[in-house]
């Protein structure tokens, strides 16, 4: 896959995308990673990238001009047919799992990131085909929102991640929360290892690990269960917690 970012301010990526398991995958050509800078793309002396808003009001609206001259020469000067344009935003479509994971079939993400108080319509309306938010909260700029879903989306590429059976126990791949997670020592603290996960029974060790990611998701997100894929024994399951809460 290849991702480009369209950002004011470029630097700003160098740390997140040069360790752990991103710089493993661009090491190894799985991800291809590339940031540009719109304002190479605007005119002037002073490459001017933003203006003040038409009918008034605070604050520096980003122009459309070198955003659309940027996105197609990007467009230009790649050759895949399987991309998408996605603009980041406080107004889009809250960013999930299931989002990454769409994402991930793509051959080509274009990232544009905003700052100031935000963009002129036509980039919104014109440019991009999907705009996303990583939450109802607002941020300086675009650039850490794009940073959080392209590492989101890159564990979903096949050979990214050490193991293949990594990211389906992540939290929110099944629509659930993970289960709990024990290494070495068996014994810390006085604090003990479950028996089940020591027995080597794989079936038994299954069964506890989706109950407990049941019991997880009930207590801390049960929103997202209304959603998730849950099985016959899952919902008996899950009515049984409830029964042993209310009898508290």
């Amino acid at each position: 896959m290849r991702i480009d970012i369209l950002s004011l301010f470029p630097a700003m990526f160098e740390g997140p995308f040069g360790d752990s398991i991103t710089k493993r995958a661009i090491e190894n050509g799985i991800l291809d990673i590339q940031i540009t800078n719109p304002r190479d793309f605007a005119e002037g002396k002073h490459q001017q990238m933003d203006d003040t808003p038409f009918g008034g009001g605070s604050g520096m609206v980003i122009k459309p001009e070198p955003m659309f001259k940027a996105v197609r020469h990007l467009k230009e000067t790649t050759d895949f047919a399987n991309r998408r344009v996605l603009l980041m935003s406080p107004e889009g479509s809250v960013f999930n799992q299931a989002k990454a994971r769409e994402l991930a079939q793509y051959d080509q993400l274009i990232f544009i990131c905003g700052h100031y108080e935000g963009f002129d319509a036509r980039i919104t309306e014109n440019l991009a085909d999907e705009i996303i938010s990583i939450g109802d909260y607002v941020l300086t700029g675009g650039e850490l929102p794009a940073m959080i879903i392209t590492d989101a989306v890159s564990r979903m590429l096949p050979g990214v991640l050490g193991s293949e059976e990594s990211a389906p126990t992540d939290s929110f791949y099944n629509g659930l929360l993970e289960h709990p997670q024990y290494t070495r020592p068996r014994e810390f603290e006085g604090m003990k290892v479950p028996d089940v996960l020591l027995s080597g029974d794989h079936a038994k060790i299954a069964k506890w690990r989706r109950e407990k990611s049941l019991e997880i998701t009930l207590r801390n997100r049960p929103d997202l269960l209304e959603t998730a894929e849950l099985t016959k024994d899952d919902i008996k399951y899950l009515d049984w917690l409830k029964e042993q809460e209310i009898q508290k």
